[in-house]
């Protein structure tokens, strides 16, 4: 890997932060953590919601009112906000880590959610060498 030597004598490297989130109210705690991970001036925020191909996305006024808290919660935050439809989550998650030169990925810790740990393990496998995932506890 190459490092430009002004940055070394500044002392600072740009990090690229992702924040992975479901429409849950519970996405301001994970965007304010991966906020808090960007210290640096020129770091930057990602906040990406991916949703299934089989999920009927903005189906009802409550997934309009949750889309609509996401992106407040993210512009405020100065985050870029994605939100895709894909049949292949992990695939998605993946690329965006690869494309946008992400260096830390902010998850949220969960239970209810069958298969988690396995899509995880999954995920940190793809994207070895190139992020880590922090998984944020409740």
């Amino acid at each position: 890997m190459y490092i430009d030597s002004d940055i070394l004598e500044k002392g600072t490297l740009m990090s690229n932060v992702m924040v992975c989130v479901t429409k849950q109210k519970d996405c301001q705690r994970l965007i304010s953590y991966g906020k808090s991970l960007c210290t640096g001036q020129d770091d930057k925020l990602y906040v990406i919601h991916v949703a299934g191909l089989d999920y009927a996305f903005l189906s009802s006024s409550e997934d309009g009112r949750a889309l609509s808290f996401l992106y407040e919660k993210a512009h405020e935050a100065g985050a870029e906000l994605t939100v895709v439809k894909s049949d292949d989550v992990l695939e998605t998650l993946t690329d965006a880590v690869f494309d946008k030169n992400i260096d830390t990925v902010v998850v949220g810790a969960t239970h209810e959610v069958e298969g988690f740990d396995i899509f995880l393990s999954r995920f940190e496998e793809s994207v070895s060498g190139k992020a880590k995932i922090d998984v944020v506890s409740e």
